[in-house]
């Protein structure tokens, strides 16, 4: 285990919660150069057709929240 590993360990939630998001406001900034999968642009390209051909199928927020609760259940 690691020296990081070791001491995020004996931290406490709230602790865990703010470094994640120090790290994400940090990473977020530093976004030169890095570029999505090229596959990413194929799921973008299906889920468009899907769209415009009239397939896709949506659903409220608060109904996704539901769901996702659910599921995590």
């Amino acid at each position: 285990m690691s020296a990081i590993t070791s001491r995020i360990k004996g931290m406490t939630l709230e602790q865990k919660l703010r470094l994640m998001e120090d790290l994400w406001e940090d990473l977020s900034r530093k976004t030169a150069g890095l570029e999505p999968p090229a596959w990413h642009a194929d799921v973008l390209a299906a889920r468009e057709l899907a769209v415009d051909s009239g397939q896709a199928q949506f659903e409220s927020w608060s109904d996704a929240k539901d769901r996702i609760e659910r599921d995590i259940r």
